[in-house]
C-alpha cells in the first residue's frame, strides 16, 4: 500500500512537472513593413480632398524614398482625415490599414505638428478599450500662414497599449514637411 500511494504521488507529481515545461509556441508579433503612407485630408463642408503620399519601395532603410510630399493646407480650415498604409514591396499590395484595424488595441498613430499648433488634430477612432488609434481624425489648420513639420508615428504596441507613445516601437515614424498658407 505505501508503494503504491508513493508511486501514485510520483506519478503525479511528473505529469505536472512536464506540463508547466510546455514550449511557448506563440510567435512575436513583429512590426509592419510598410513602404506607402498616404494622408488624405477632406476640407470640411466640402468633397474636395486631397492626398499626399510617402513612398519607400524597400521600406525603413537601403535606399531613399522614392516620393515624399510637402503637406499643404488653406490657413483656418477645418479637414476630416484619414490615413491608408500599404506594404507594395509585394504583389497584389498588402492594404496594412486593415490590418491595423483588426488589432486595433496593438496600434496608436501620433500626429504632431512643429511648431506645435501649425495643425491639430483630434483623432476619432478608438479601439476596443476606448483608446485612440488614429486611422481618422478632425484636423484644424491655424488661421496664421506658417511652415513646419509634420510628424506622423504609428506605435506598434502589442499587450501594452495604454494610450501613451511610451510602450512599443515605431512601425512608422515620418517628418512631412508642413505649410499652412
Amino acid at each position: 500500500m505505501f508503494t503504491l500511494k508513493k508511486s501514485l504521488w510520483l506519478v503525479l507529481l511528473m505529469s505536472i512537472a512536464a506540463s508547466s515545461c510546455k514550449k511557448d509556441t506563440t510567435e512575436p508579433d513583429d512590426n509592419e513593413l510598410i513602404t506607402t503612407v498616404r494622408l488624405k485630408f477632406t476640407e470640411a463642408g466640402t468633397t474636395l480632398a486631397t492626398t499626399f503620399e510617402y513612398k519607400d519601395p524597400d521600406g525603413d532603410g537601403g535606399a531613399a524614398p522614392t516620393k515624399f510630399d510637402k503637406v499643404s493646407l488653406k490657413k483656418g480650415a477645418t479637414y476630416s482625415f484619414a490615413i491608408e498604409v500599404l506594404n507594395e514591396s509585394t504583389s497584389p499590395a498588402s492594404d496594412i490599414t486593415q490590418e491595423i484595424a483588426s488589432k486595433a488595441d496593438e496600434h496608436l498613430f501620433n500626429y504632431a505638428s512643429t511648431p506645435v499648433g501649425l495643425v491639430t488634430f483630434t483623432i476619432t477612432d478608438k479601439d476596443s478599450k476606448n483608446l485612440p488609434v488614429g486611422l481618422k481624425a478632425n484636423v484644424v489648420a491655424a488661421t496664421t500662414a506658417g511652415t513646419g513639420k509634420l510628424k506622423v508615428q504609428l506605435r506598434h504596441q502589442p499587450g501594452t497599449k495604454n494610450g501613451t507613445l511610451t510602450p512599443g516601437s515605431d512601425d512608422i515614424n515620418l517628418d512631412f514637411d508642413l505649410e499652412v498658407k
